[in-house]
């Protein structure tokens, strides 16, 4: 299974999400939008394991989970990757709280001792919206992106991590929830 590790995110902030991505689609741009069920941080990219990997993985959740208190998550305005000039990838904004930092570097060290290669770049929390498949309407999408770069799309308290496996569909990535564990 294709795998990674994120947090899920309340139904308000979804909502609120998905209202800006029906915004953006209305402007016909060449851009893949990401569904409500797409939705998530993530916080480490697994990439294909075995089913039998998923309990190990559960288990290290879980170590980790208990070194960490439940802590705030701000998703606030919007940006692109590489860059605004050339995006290709855009997103939404989520606030660098140490606590959030702390958890992913700890997660990110515990499963390098399970074999997972570290991640090599620093980690900057985003939650992808859209992937820029050609430059059709993106002009007009990214007017539109600009109106949005101070809004705040909502606020939660994290409190579980969870396993997520992605089925890859023509129509776009599915995402199931395998497990999850609980902060402490």
């Amino acid at each position: 299974m294709r795998a990674f590790i994120a947090i899920d995110l309340d139904r308000e902030i979804k909502s609120a999400l998905d209202a800006l991505v029906d915004r953006l689609k209305a402007t016909r741009a060449d851009v893949r939008w990401v569904g409500v069920g797409g939705m998530h941080l993530t916080l480490k990219f697994l990439g294909p394991i075995e089913e039998s990997r998923a309990l190990r993985i559960r288990g290290i959740m879980d170590d980790v989970g208990r070194r960490h208190a439940p802590l705030p998550l701000r998703l606030e305005g919007t940006g692109a990757f590489p860059a605004d000039r050339d995006p290709r990838v855009l997103w939404a904004g989520v606030a660098a709280e140490p606590g959030l930092l702390a958890l992913q570097e700890d997660l990110d060290a515990a499963l390098e001792a399970d074999g997972f290669e570290r991640e090599k770049r620093a980690f900057t929390p985003h939650l992808t919206l859209g992937r820029v498949k050609g430059s059709d309407g993106l002009a007009r999408a990214m007017a539109e992106w600009d109106k949005h770069r101070g809004d705040v799309f909502g606020a939660m308290t994290v409190r579980k991590l969870a396993l997520f496996e992605s089925l890859l569909r023509p129509e776009g990535a599915e995402y199931r929830i395998v497990c999850e564990a609980g902060l402490a």
